[in-house]
């Protein structure tokens, strides 16, 4: 079982590069060739989110991405550091339109990664999120 790890400060320009190191491991791990394009699109999406929420928790760790080549599968896992747990917040109160924005569109990143990819489990609590995503790889007799 080989894994890569990838761990970048919180700022929406890296996320290119998280999409590449994915697509290029994922390639090299046996995922289908057909795959990648939504290989590149779930891990963008998964990390533009942790990077997301990291900004608006004004959180400066590391968003974490692990890229795991096991015996028929090949899995992502991106995890952040922000906190899920309920905030409580009061109906009317400031920044609950602003809490209720980010939220929306978490709703709307974790839906897009839903369609992407067949094999996805959210994980989340007051500690952080981990997105864990799989597909599953050709035999090494059939990569080209």
């Amino acid at each position: 079982m080989a894994t890569v790890e990838l761990r970048f400060s919180p700022l929406p320009e890296h996320v290119r590069t998280a999409r590449l190191v994915a697509a290029a491991v994922a390639r090299r791990a046996g995922v289908d060739e057909a795959v990648l394009d939504e290989v590149r699109l779930a891990v963008g999406e998964a990390c533009s989110r942790a990077v997301g929420l990291h900004q608006a928790g004004g959180i400066s760790a590391p968003v974490r991405v692990a890229l795991v080549e096991e015996e028929k599968q090949f899995s992502i896992e991106v995890g952040d550091e922000a906190s899920h747990a309920p905030t409580g917040g009061v109906p009317g109160a400031r920044g609950a339109l602003d809490e209720a924005d980010a939220e929306g569109e978490d709703e709307m990143g974790l839906a897009v990664i839903s369609g992407l990819v067949d094999d996805v489990q959210v994980t989340a609590d007051a500690d952080g999120g981990l997105i864990r995503m799989s597909w599953p790889t050709l035999p090494a007799t059939l990569l080209p």
